[in-house]
Parts: C-alpha cells; structure tokens; sequence
C-alpha cells in the first residue's frame, strides 16, 4: 500500500475572506504571482467605539504636538516686539511703598502709659519705599515667563 504525503495546511483566521493554502510548490522561485492572482482580502471590522477611539488618539497627538508648537511660537514674536507696558504694582516708579512704615520711614510704638517711642523702619532702612519686587526697579512690567528665575539646581 503506498503511503501518501500529509496534506498542506490551511490557515484559517476570522480577518481573512479567503483561506490560505500552503504546498511545497508555492515556495518555489518559479511560482512567482501574477497580476492576474488576486491576493487574499483582509476583513476589518470597525465598531464605533474602535473609529471613536482612534479619532482621539489622533486628535491627542496632534494637540500634543501642536499646543507646545504654538506656544513656542508666541513666546518668540514677544520677545521680537518691544516692552513697554509700565509695571501694575509700583505704576512704573519701580518703588513700591514700605508696609510696615506705610511710606514714612518710621515706625511709632506706643510702650504703655501715654509714652510713645519713635524709631526708624527695619524693613526699608528709614527710606520709605522699597525696590518693586515685580519689575525689580525697572519700572517695565516684565512679561510672564521673564518674572520667573529659573536656577540649576546642579
């Protein structure tokens, strides 16, 4: 009795319309497809919530990208034009007024017993006024990212 070759496989898969068969002679270099051999279609079935899903990834890495692009942008055109907006708290004298003395120089303290005692302000020195801590004395609002120090921690 003959004894006979086991038969190729077959590949079956839910995604593809039409299985595919392997022989020893499809691997060979002469069997080579034509253009006129249709090649296996791949079915893909998309539910909402898979082309919802996608549509966000999308959607979050071009804002991912375009966001800082944009920023970056605008921080670049600032720094192209000139300030001259005049600072918010000092309005542009670059000296605020001392808080403790309230602008005089001197601090009044009442010991007890009608007596007072007058004294220069410790925190601005008898000046009255301190630099703005805003502008730095410039007078010249800084932009944002300006009023910010940024030190290496190194």
């Amino acid at each position: 009795m003959p004894v006979s070759a086991p038969s190729p496989p077959r590949l079956q898969s839910p995604f593809i319309h039409c299985p595919i068969n392997f022989t020893p002679s499809s691997f060979s270099a002469k069997n080579v497809r034509s253009p006129s051999t249709s090649y296996p279609r791949i079915k893909a079935e998309l539910d909402p919530n898979t082309v919802v899903a996608i549509s966000v990834g999308v959607a979050s890495v071009a804002l991912g990208i375009g966001i800082p692009v944009f920023y970056e942008t605008q921080i670049d055109n600032a720094a192209k034009r000139e300030n001259t907006q005049p600072c918010f708290p000092c309005n542009g004298t670059g000296a605020q007024k001392c808080r403790l003395c309230v602008g005089s120089g001197n601090v009044t303290v009442e010991l007890g017993g009608g007596e007072k005692e007058v004294s220069n302000c410790v925190n601005c020195d008898g000046a009255g006024s301190l630099t703005c801590t805003t502008c730095q004395g410039s007078g010249v609002q800084p932009r944002y990212l300006d009023r910010r120090e940024f030190k290496d921690d190194d």
